[in-house]
Order: structure tokens, then C-alpha cells, then sequence
């Protein structure tokens, strides 16, 4: 199966870390060369219409007056004031985006965005990753864990399990859920009900396996081999949390695609996939979307693919998405295109890389998703699937594809040409 280019360099590796993580939150805020950051975490992307238009408000009143989507399913706020952390704290306590101060950094769930809209064929994952949203914000020792360990939720389809978690439950027809820890090949199955609690119980073991370590792992992948988390040893823990479980053995990870943009399509009612280019929004077209979703089912669903999910929304309300420049049609230029923030906001960029992917979209259109890169760290890149890497050089950039040569530095001028063809690579499969 074809991997993303940079896979062998992104790879997570056993570690020894001398600190802990610097992710960004809502009350750590990061210092950046555009002003001050916050990354608000939402668990299962889930925000209602008030919370909605407090993020406007922040975005308004504290930063630039945009709104960023990120690849797990958060908002962040950008360009924000020295000295603006109290006043966005009340704000966002006020509108209960704060529910645990301590923990609001490990908030870091996903959730099928879809889940409980198509039918009562599979279970509601929304609904489980709500729960153990309320179950991690209640344990005192969660705080521990890193701002960037992971867990999904998903309805069984296999669209947020490819998106590398540490924990994963994956839902079954029949109501029941099967719970991997990391990239394991096994799992545990145990009745759904029981999904949030045995969650809980993984990520408090993988925190006594790192304490054993004694490397500050952040990720299950950054364990020492010899305190790796098994599936045996997970099934006593549940078993004394009073949750029983089988080991259900190797099973297949399934693979769904990410939803696509959709309007109302005739439809007087219908859910809509919203996609705002590059995840950036300002906060009048973030407003509109808080004023369609309040028009049909009060919510808004954030999905880790920088899109919103509208259910029961209006045709008249899908046409003012539009109006604002939104986008709700299939086709578009900007499917499976993504970017760092690169300058003036990193000062690590060495390219205005949305500036550059705007350029070009129209005439680089292609299957395969890309990610438009400032530096080597790639930050957002895409995840469970293969990807056209690119990469900038202070020239131009280094463009990697699956099965194509790497090219370290095409030019401005050879780049919308050179894109078209390496997303359109005939032989790479998407996992």
C-alpha cells in the first residue's frame, strides 16, 4: 500500500524527551510572528450556536479576525493582542468552551462528523466521544497526559481510525465497539456503552507505561518496545474497572474518505459539508455558518478535515454559505488542499505558502491530496493516505510524490505544471 512521501520521516520512533510538549491551547498561548495563538480544543469538532459566534466574537475583539480549522477538528485564533489571555479565557469559559481548565489542552478527540446523521445502521460515535469528553475532564490524573495524544471515535466506517490515534474505538453494527491501542493489530471488544469508560482506562494505562519508561513519551507509538501497551494486559485492566472485554483478536482497520463539500442539492432540508478554503474563515463567513446551523439543528460540527458539517440546514441557508464564499460544490479547486501557515505568520516559513497554493489551485487540480509546507516540520499534513509532499526551499520547493522521484527544487514559474502531474499519478492507491 503507498505511503505518504514523507512517511519514513514522520514516522513516530521510541524517544527520550527532555520536556514536555508546547501544543498551544486555549489558555497556553503560543507567541508567533503575526501575535499570540490559541488552538481551542472541541471534542468530537461539536460546538453549539452560541459557542460558535463566542469564537466570532474572540476572533473580533483579541485576534486578526479569522478563525482557523486544524486537522484534529479545533479552531485556533490567530493574531492575538499581548495580554488578551484573561479577557479570551472569560469569554470562552462563559460560553463553555472551558470546562476543565486543567485538562483543556488533552481534550484531543475525534469523532465520525457524520456519525448519527445517515441512519440507524451504526452507532452514534458523536455521542461516545461526548461522554468520554465528561469522563477525561473529570479525572484529575488525565491533565498528565500530552496535548498531542489522540482519540478517535469512530462509527466503524474508518474515516477518523486512519487519522493515526493512540486510541481508537471502532463501532460494529450490532452496538458493540472494538477499542485498539496505537497501531496494534488486535483489539478488545466489549459492549458500546462501555466505549468511554474503556478509553479512559487506556489512556491511564498508557500513562503508568510511560512513568515505567521513564521517557516522557507523549504518543503510544514513543514507548520503549519493552513497555509497549498489549492487548492481554489492557483486558485485566478492564476487567477490574468492572468493563468486560474479549480479545477480539487481529482485526482489519477499515478506511473511509473524508466527506466532501454538499449543498442541499433541490432539497428543502439536508446536512451539508461546508469546506472554507485552506480551513480559513473570517468572522463574518464564521458568523453566517452560526446563523445557518442555529436556522436547522443548533449545531456545528468541525471535522479533522478542515470542513463543517450543517446538519438539517435550509436550502436558503445553503445558498447564503455560498454568497459568502463558501464552498458546498464537488469539484472544487480546493478539495484535498492544504497548508501550513507559513509567513508572515511561522518565522520558520521560508514561503508565503497559502499565497502560493492560491496561485496555482485552479491549474493543479488532481486526485491526490497536497500540503503546501513552510519548513520540514509540516505541520497539518494529511493523515491515512497517500500524499504530494511539498516543501518550501527559500527558491522554490521540493516537490515528493508516491512513485515519482523527488524534485528539491522547482521553481515558481514550473509549479502549477509540476503539481498537476504528480497529483495525478495513475498507480497510487489512497488507503
Amino acid at each position: 500500500m503507498p505511503q505518504p512521501p514523507s512517511a519514513a520521516s514522520s514516522r513516530d520512533e521510541p524517544v527520550i524527551r527532555e520536556r514536555g510538549d508546547a501544543c498551544p491551547g486555549a489558555l497556553r498561548l503560543h507567541a508567533a510572528d503575526d501575535g499570540f495563538l490559541a488552538r481551542v480544543r472541541l471534542p468530537g469538532g461539536l460546538l453549539t450556536r452560541r459557542q460558535a459566534s463566542a469564537l466570532a466574537l474572540a476572533a473580533d475583539r483579541f485576534g486578526d479576525g479569522h478563525l482557523e480549522l486544524t486537522s484534529r477538528g479545533n479552531v485556533q485564533l490567530r493574531g492575538l493582542a499581548d495580554g488578551c489571555g484573561a479577557g479570551l479565557a472569560e469569554l470562552l469559559d462563559g460560553a463553555g468552551l472551558l470546562p476543565a481548565p486543567s485538562h483543556e489542552r488533552v481534550r484531543n478527540i475525534v469523532a465520525t462528523p457524520l456519525s448519527g446523521l445517515e441512519g440507524p445502521d451504526r452507532p452514534d460515535a458523536l455521542a461516545w466521544a461526548l461522554e468520554f469528553d465528561r469522563l477525561l475532564c473529570a479525572s484529575p490524573w488525565a491533565a498528565a497526559l500530552s496535548g498531542r495524544f489522540l482519540f478517535a471515535f469512530d462509527d466503524g466506517r474508518g474515516d477518523v481510525a486512519s487519522l493515526g490515534p493512540d486510541v481508537t474505538v471502532l463501532g460494529r453494527p450490532d452496538g458493540r465497539a472494538l477499542v485498539l491501542l496505537g497501531r496494534a493489530a488486535d483489539a478488545v471488544e466489549l459492549a458500546g456503552q462501555d466505549a468511554p469508560g474503556a478509553v479512559l482506562t487506556a489512556a491511564r494505562y498508557f500513562l503508568d507505561a510511560a512513568a515505567e519508561a521513564g521517557t516522557q513519551a507523549w504518543r503510544v507509538a514513543e514507548l520503549p518496545a519493552e513497555h509497549s501497551l498489549n492487548t492481554a494486559e489492557f483486558g485485566r485492566r478492564l476487567d477490574a474497572a468492572g468493563l468486560p472485554a474479549t480479545n477480539a483478536g487481529p482485526v482489519d482497520r477499515p478506511y473511509a474518505p473524508p466527506p466532501t463539500p454538499s449543498g442541499a442539492d433541490g432539497r428543502d432540508r439536508a446536512t451539508l459539508c461546508v469546506l472554507p478554503p485552506l480551513g480559513r474563515l473570517d468572522s463574518a463567513q464564521w458568523r453566517v455558518l452560526a446563523q445557518v446551523a442555529d436556522e436547522g439543528s443548533g449545531e456545528l460540527r468541525v471535522t479533522p478535515w478542515r470542513s463543517v458539517i450543517l446538519p438539517a440546514a435550509s436550502a436558503h441557508g445553503a445558498a447564503r454559505i455560498e454568497d459568502a464564499g463558501l464552498i458546498l460544490a464537488p469539484g472544487s479547486a480546493w478539495e484535498s488542499v492544504t497548508a501550513c501557515t507559513g509567513r508572515p505568520g511561522c518565522a520558520k516559513s521560508r514561503a508565503d505558502v497559502r499565497a502560493d497554493a492560491r496561485a496555482v489551485a485552479d491549474r493543479a487540480r488532481g486526485p491526490l491530496p497536497v500540503h503546501w509546507s513552510g519548513c520540514e516540520r509540516r505541520c497539518g499534513h494529511p493523515r491515512g493516505t497517500a500524499w504530494v509532499d511539498l516543501v518550501a526551499t527559500g527558491s522554490g520547493y521540493r516537490l515528493a510524490a508516491p512513485g515519482r522521484p523527488v524534485r528539491d527544487d522547482v521553481r515558481p514559474s514550473e509549479l502549477a505544471a509540476a503539481l498537476a502531474d504528480a497529483r495525478t499519478d495513475p498507480d497510487v492507491v489512497k488507503k
